[in-house]
């Protein structure tokens, strides 16, 4: 049986989390260790493991996370300036959740690395 992730828990509200926007498809939540002073994570509610386990039917879904950071960039006030949306995959890039999510950063201005 799959092991459930921590985004698993908070979306079945096992754990809490400062939520932000949710739809039947999607949670974004604050980050608990954030790099920016906008700093959340948009989450699909489907447990997919990493980018490299997107299957075809997951195609929708991912157009779900850039449609729920547009609009959560808009209420967060944070559109018209710029924020940037990064996804780890894996040991190398930085994973440490094995639940696909992305980041949104911003609030100021970023360099290339986001600290």
């Amino acid at each position: 049986m799959e092991q459930h992730s921590i985004f698993t828990k908070i979306i079945n509200r096992e754990i809490p989390a400062s939520i932000v926007f949710e739809t039947d498809d999607i949670i974004v939540i604050n980050d608990i260790s954030p790099k920016a002073p906008v700093h959340i994570l948009i989450i699909p509610k489907k447990q997919i493991a990493t980018i490299n386990d997107i299957a075809d039917e997951d195609i929708p879904l991912m157009g779900k996370i850039i449609a729920a950071a547009k609009q959560v960039a808009i209420q967060l006030g944070i559109a018209d300036d710029g924020y940037r949306l990064v996804m780890n995959c894996n040991d190398f890039g930085g994973q440490t959740v094995w639940h696909l999510h992305c980041h949104m950063l911003g609030g100021k201005k970023l360099g290339w690395t986001p600290d």
